[in-house]
């Protein structure tokens, strides 16, 4: 072989090489691209999840969503694993809650009685950045706000810090959770409720905007403690109770909300930078 074809031979093999690496290199970007889009399908899938199980507290919400306890009679049946609450019965005047024993941690304090009183209430939360006053509808969510009245009456509440803050395409503040720290670092925030379940109310036609106060929950039926108060527009589906309206203190929820979160989830959601402390709750008929 001469010279010549020598080097036409390397030039040839060193431009097969190149055309190999080439072809290598575009197949791997194509796999690398097809695997990122499927990372952030899951990843925005599993914001939504995110969004909507930490509503649900309690091993709840939620939301986790996350995401959890008993004056009524409770037959062993209701306490039982699997135990269905009873939605309220207008002929008795009562609500079946159930103990859960399944949930996230408790902060037991019984179960609220069964007896019912759906005349109108105005329920007010003592914060440490003021009071936040919220007329709720005792007629459209009778079990809920029983459960209000009696957690409220047990000082359950007293000293728990709102451990979620919305973005700005899920606005919420998220409270109830009695064992949470909202500190951003704390694994089981929204999971912790009072150790009964109770049923969804009101959910037809739900909306949530601006001033909206609802439940958090799991799944149907699975509501607790912790609740969420709307200061913008949430554009989620009709499945969380929605049981009141603030009246008084949406500017506390502003200042939080620009604030902003101490470490942003997947959603965007994340413990307040300006904590929320609620020092006390109460509920008084309306005037």
């Amino acid at each position: 072989m001469s010279g010549k074809d020598r080097q036409k031979q390397l030039a040839r093999e060193h431009y097969e090489r190149q055309m190999q690496r080439r072809a290598e290199r575009e197949s791997r970007m194509k796999r690398n691209a097809i695997i990122g889009t499927s990372v952030t399908v899951v990843v925005l899938v599993g914001g939504v999840i995110a969004a909507m199980s930490l509503l649900g507290g309690g091993g709840t919400s939620p939301a986790t969503a996350a995401s959890g306890t008993p004056s009524a009679p409770a037959s062993p049946a209701e306490t039982g694993t699997g135990a269905k609450p009873a939605a309220f019965d207008p002929a008795a005047g009562t609500c079946g809650y159930v103990a859960e024993t399944e949930g996230g941690p408790a902060k037991n304090v019984g179960l609220p009685p069964a007896k019912v009183d759906t005349t109108p209430k105005t329920m007010t939360l003592k914060t440490n950045l003021g009071d936040i006053v919220i007329a709720v509808s005792a007629e459209k969510t009778p079990c809920t706000v029983n459960s209000f009245a009696f957690l409220a009456g047990k000082k359950y509440f007293n000293g728990s810090k709102c451990h979620r803050l919305g973005s700005e395409q899920f606005p919420v503040l998220q409270c109830g959770d009695p064992l949470a720290k909202a500190d951003g670092k704390n694994p089981t925030d929204g999971q912790g409720g009072p150790g009964y379940r109770f049923v969804n109310e009101n959910l037809e036609g739900a909306k949530y905007t601006r001033g909206v106060v609802a439940m958090a929950n799991s799944g149907p039926d699975t509501n607790g403690s912790q609740f969420f108060i709307v200061y913008g527009d949430a554009q989620l589906s009709p499945d969380y109770t929605p049981f009141g309206t603030v009246t008084k203190g949406l500017d506390i929820l502003d200042k939080v909300n620009k604030a902003g979160v101490i470490t942003p989830g997947p959603d965007g959601t994340g413990a307040p930078k300006e904590t929320v402390e609620i020092k006390d709750v109460t509920m008084s008929d309306k005037s």
